[in-house]
């Protein structure tokens, strides 16, 4: 991470918006037992042909969202990785990357998702009471070829296009990657152009895009009220 915090000034500058790829944030066993004690599915909601706001293509996934009650059913690595994150470290790395002040709030959100073949993330930015978002990909060799995709792409869109529309690819130029094996994750800053978007996944049927990702949200009014009713900054119940 040392590394990491001496490349802030670079990564805040970079363009089209801020982001980097980062290769082994995690030690190498704490990423094997993160791996091997992933949730089971059976926990996940199926999130598959929604409607997404405008105009916007499905993003096809099992997802899981972070609460407090659902930690005696994770493992006991996931359960520390877990309180790692909420942690002042953790916050304070992303104050620094991002240039904040050492007392702003940074209210985080977790989930997971695991996406089958023919999903994809269609192009899109996000909520503007997001700061930015870490995430982690947890594919290995042995269930995993990057020639399938599950790659998260940095697209440009040349300040085009409101925040609320529905570019396509043809109308954006890829600016970057993450990559997916080898203990990676992908850092990113949200801005009103910080497209991004994962193409349609070609894996074998069985298979999938494994992530885990922790959104860092800003002390809003609506995320105020969320908590007020029993709900985590992404709007979902945290009892339960």
């Amino acid at each position: 991470m040392n590394s990491l915090l001496e490349g802030a000034t670079s990564f805040q500058q970079k363009q089209p918006y801020p982001w980097v790829s980062i290769q082994d944030f995690l030690y190498r066993d704490r990423f094997d037992a993160l791996c091997r004690d992933l949730p089971d599915p059976s926990l996940f909601e199926a999130q598959m042909g929604y409607q997404r706001a405008h105009g916007q293509r499905s993003h096809d996934r099992l997802a899981l969202q972070y609460r407090p009650a659902l930690e005696p059913q994770l493992a006991p690595s996931w359960r520390e990785f877990l309180h790692e994150l909420q942690g002042e470290d953790y916050r304070n790395f992303w104050r620094h990357m991002l240039g904040l002040g050492s007392r702003t709030p940074i209210i985080f959100t977790m989930h997971w998702h695991y996406a089958p073949r023919g999903a994809s993330v269609s192009p899109h930015t996000d909520a503007r009471r997001k700061i930015g978002s870490h995430i982690f990909y947890f594919n290995t060799p042995a269930d995993w070829d990057e020639a399938w995709g599950g790659q998260t792409l940095v697209l440009d869109d040349d300040g085009k296009w409101p925040r609320h529309s529905a570019p396509d690819y043809a109308d954006l130029r890829e600016a970057g990657a993450s990559q997916v094996l080898g203990n990676r994750s992908f850092l990113f800053a949200q801005t009103d152009h910080s497209w991004h978007a994962v193409k349609e996944l070609t894996c074998p049927p069985g298979h999938f895009r494994k992530v885990f990702i922790v959104v860092a949200n800003r002390l809003t009014a609506q995320v105020l009220w969320r908590r007020v009713r029993g709900k985590d900054a992404d709007g979902y119940r945290l009892a339960g």
